[in-house]
């Protein structure tokens, strides 16, 4: 029976706790109907930067919404990934309902609403003291440096920076990306101030860029912006380190069991923003000898876009966590980003660099300076794998993809909509993206196996 929540059937969802352990009913259930309701084309789309269950359905059921039609005579199920991520909701989604607080503007409120500090406790459970103690703060602003500290002392205590049991692992994406699997230099002690001066230089810049050639002027904006944006990047920490767990432990060990009850369904992966690197993870979680998947879509992913490389530009020695991985997909791997998500192209890679580095620059400088090593894929799509190709998105919705490898789609053209700070970062819902992994996976047009004369 099909959910009226849901545009498309068969629609299963798929939920996985924060370390990657899969609600047991569910999974059967998918495992037992996938052949009963005879799917040739499963897709596996996991959401990014969400905390509740009823917006992540609502995501799915309108991008999922007009697959039918462009493959009609393809048989394809559809599955929600359910995982305990979050988002601060005075960032509106494109075309999505906007909040009290949104209407605002991030930057004119640095208090938390209550929508925020409830998001924090479904992100962080057990918290309510100190999420109560931070709210305070960021409420009154108190002037003193030392007040600051105090402040970063809370936001580390918060995000348990490096949590007992498996999420402990999944924090770097490499060993030079500035997100070390200790903590993060961002929230070191005596650092506080400084790093919230620069997140507010960044936010004021976000707000009122410059044009071209133009001197910025320097300023020195109210810190307790920056200090929200802190809390904002060191919960994103967080769900980033979640994101590489639950892929990891959780999706790729039930794609695993997949492919041993049905072995003739061909799954496709999506992932939006951490939701992009969850699905990435998932092919390090595959069981040997697995090739089930046929596709992996990034939409705007939020990790480096040096995840995949076997070695770095600056550092031969070292490479990305996921080097190779992209060779478990029996298929293309299409990274899909634009250069209005602002989410990704200044805050992301800013933030990276903070962890690791103690430096100081000024926040005009941020893209000259941060865009190559501490960059994000969603933002300037893949990098240092030899062999990738590029491909504007009408080139890529014109002709067949890549049949394998790495394939980078600037998707600006649709992927443009979206306020300061985060810019088009959430701006995926597009029949053009939906035809982009229809194209990936070659659903609803023939494998070259079946191409071939008998």
């Amino acid at each position: 029976m099909a959910d009226p929540a849901m545009s498309v059937s068969p629609y299963w969802e798929l939920t996985l706790d924060a370390d990657g352990d899969v609600d047991q009913g569910e999974c059967d259930r998918l495992l037992r109907e996938v052949r009963q309701r005879g799917v040739g084309d499963l897709i596996v789309f996991s959401h990014g930067w969400n905390s509740q269950r009823a917006g992540a359905t609502r995501l799915y059921s309108r991008f999922f919404a007009p697959i039918p039609k462009l493959a009609p005579k393809a048989r394809i199920g559809y599955v929600g990934v359910i995982w305990p991520s979050m988002e601060f909701p005075d960032q509106p989604i494109p075309d999505f309902p906007r909040s009290t607080v949104a209407a605002t503007g991030p930057t004119e409120a640095p208090a938390l609403d209550d929508a925020t500090r409830h998001a924090l406790l479904d992100a962080f459970p057990g918290n309510a003291t100190l999420i109560d103690q931070i709210a305070r703060m960021l409420d009154q602003q108190p002037a003193q440096g030392a007040e600051l500290e105090e402040f970063g002392r809370l936001v580390r205590t918060l995000v348990e920076v490096v949590p007992p049991g498996p999420q402990a692992q999944f924090g770097a994406d490499t060993l030079a990306e500035g997100v070390p699997q200790c903590e993060p230099r961002m929230l070191a002690v005596g650092r506080t101030a400084e790093v919230c001066d620069q997140f507010a230089q960044a936010l004021e810049h976000l707000a009122s860029p410059q044009p071209p050639g133009a001197t910025a002027e320097f300023t020195l904006p109210n810190p307790w912006k920056g200090a929200r944006e802190l809390l904002r990047q060191a919960a994103y920490y967080a769900m980033k380190r979640r994101a590489g767990t639950v892929g990891e432990r959780g999706l790729g060990p039930v794609v695993g069991r997949l492919a041993g009850v049905a072995p003739e369904v061909r799954v496709h992966l999506v992932g939006h923003s951490f939701g992009g690197r969850l699905v990435s993870f998932a092919l390090r979680g595959l069981p040997e000898g697995v090739h089930s998947v046929k596709s992996v879509t990034l939409l705007q992913g939020a990790f480096s876009h040096y995840a995949f490389a076997s070695r770095l530009p600056d550092d031969a020695r070292t490479g990305g966590v996921l080097q190779g991985q992209q060779n478990r997909v029996d298929g293309p791997l299409v990274c899909c980003y634009s250069h209005f998500d602002s989410a990704l192209g200044t805050i992301y890679p800013l933030a990276s660099r903070m962890a690791d580095d103690d430096c100081s620059f000024a926040a005009f400088e941020i893209d000259r300076v941060l865009g190559d090593k501490w960059g994000a894929m969603g933002h300037d799509g893949v990098r240092a794998v030899p062999g990738t190709h590029s491909l504007s998105l009408a080139e890529a919705l014109d002709s067949p993809l890549p049949t394998s490898g790495c394939v980078n789609v600037d998707a600006c053209a649709v992927v443009c909509h979206g306020g300061a700070p985060n810019g088009a970062h959430s701006d995926i819902v597009h029949p053009e993206l939906a035809r982009v992994v229809l194209a990936a996976g070659r659903i609803g047009r023939p494998t070259a196996a079946q191409a071939s004369p008998v």
